[in-house]
């Protein structure tokens, strides 16, 4: 019978808006209304509300006010990176380099300046648990390379990425841009910006709104805008503000961080239960990684059952996961960071990906154990 309490173990992909965001987000929209461009006091109420939010993010990271541009979420921070750099420095060169494990909006928009705009781009191979090399990276540096991008922790098995050490090659050994999709490392790992010359970031990933995400950008950096017509943050982004979600990334982003040794402790040891519950259950293969990993992210194989069986029979019971990325749901081909990886046959088209919280229960995953193998012994005996 299904469950008439349901249990959300897809934090990857979204999570729920935190109750002070939510508060602060129904009070502000009845009075804050105004254009933040406008000359009137009603604006200018707005925009010094917006320049406090900016101010705030900025101290957080210990960076400039004027390198931080709000965006609609990472996917357009991503995509205004990559392709805002690859355009503005094509005198310097046209070969850009990333991994085969990057988020679709990275990958797409390197294929489309590959494609559509004669770039070169090398795809960094990974090892088995999803990790490129700094020494790769070196390998892969030409002296018309412009741009590296990789990601701070893979959002399909959790995988850490060296970004360090990347770093550290990028800016000895070329004058490539470096840029990092933060999108699931904020809120959940310690990291700084640091060698790094561009990053993206998220606010629905770590309880905030949907729609609300901010791109990290060096003075330094060469970037052309994708979105013109207004004066809007700095010229990189014209457009009216989405003045309420761009005042509310720095309560999202205190939130997130507050507290943030003590929920990683406590994820720590759910990812731990989970995984030894996971490894009690026959048929079980945990594909993410064990050690330089984020404890938030556990992806695994159900052997003898598809991802689509498992999901199906874990939704009707009122538990929600995710096969792989949200943003390739809809694709009927299995994860390329999986594939990468070197998985494949059974093991790649029976993945499960559960995202952990600091919300989520032992009991929660106690349930959920509990269906996926008797999902196991019901449907595994009719797919062999």
């Amino acid at each position: 019978m299904p469950m008439s309490k349901t249990i959300y173990l897809d934090n990857v992909s979204s999570s729920p808006v935190h109750q002070e965001v939510q508060k602060t987000l129904f009070d502000l929209y009845p009075i804050y209304y105004a254009n933040s461009d406008a000359l009137h006091t009603a604006g200018t109420d707005i925009q010094f509300m917006i320049n406090r939010s900016r101010q705030s993010i900025a101290d957080i990271f210990h960076i400039e006010l004027n390198e931080i541009i709000f965006t609609s979420g990472a996917t357009e921070a991503n995509n205004t990176i990559i392709k805002g750099i690859a355009f503005a420095n094509t005198a310097k060169g046209k070969h850009l380099i990333t991994t085969k494990v990057e988020h679709s909006s990275v990958l797409a928009s390197f294929e489309q300046l590959e494609h559509l705009f004669g770039f070169e781009v090398t795809y960094l191979d990974v090892d088995n648990e999803g990790r490129v090399s700094a020494t790769d990276v070196l390998n892969a540096l030409r002296p018309d390379t412009t741009l590296v991008s990789v990601m701070y922790v893979n959002n399909e098995v959790g995988t850490i990425m060296p970004i360090k050490a990347i770093s550290d090659v990028v800016k000895k050994n070329s004058r490539a841009y470096f840029h990092v999709d933060c999108v699931q490392a904020l809120g959940k790992i310690e990291f700084d910006l640091v060698g790094i010359d561009c990053a993206s970031f998220s606010m629905h990933k770590i309880n905030g709104l949907k729609g609300s995400g901010i791109l990290f950008r060096r003075r330094h950096v060469l970037m052309t805008p994708l979105i013109t017509g207004g004066q809007q943050e700095m010229g990189y982004r014209g457009g009216t503000s989405n003045a309420i979600s761009e005042i509310l990334v720095a309560k999202t982003m205190r939130l997130a961080l507050d507290n943030q040794a003590k929920k990683h402790d406590y994820v720590v040891d759910l990812n731990q239960y989970l995984r030894t519950s996971l490894r009690a259950i026959e048929g079980i293969v945990i594909n993410s990684p064990v050690e330089n990993v984020s404890p938030y992210i556990v992806n695994f194989s159900c052997m003898s059952v598809t991802s689509e069986v498992m999901m199906n029979l874990l939704n009707v019971n009122g538990i929600y996961v995710s096969a792989q990325s949200t943003c390739a749901t809809k694709s009927t081909n299995p994860s390329h960071v999986l594939a990468a990886m070197g998985v494949n046959g059974t093991r790649l088209n029976s993945t499960i990906r559960i995202g952990l919280s600091s919300s989520t229960t032992k009991e929660e995953l106690d349930i959920t154990c509990s269906i996926i193998k008797k999902g196991l012994q019901h449907y595994g005996k009719f797919q062999r």
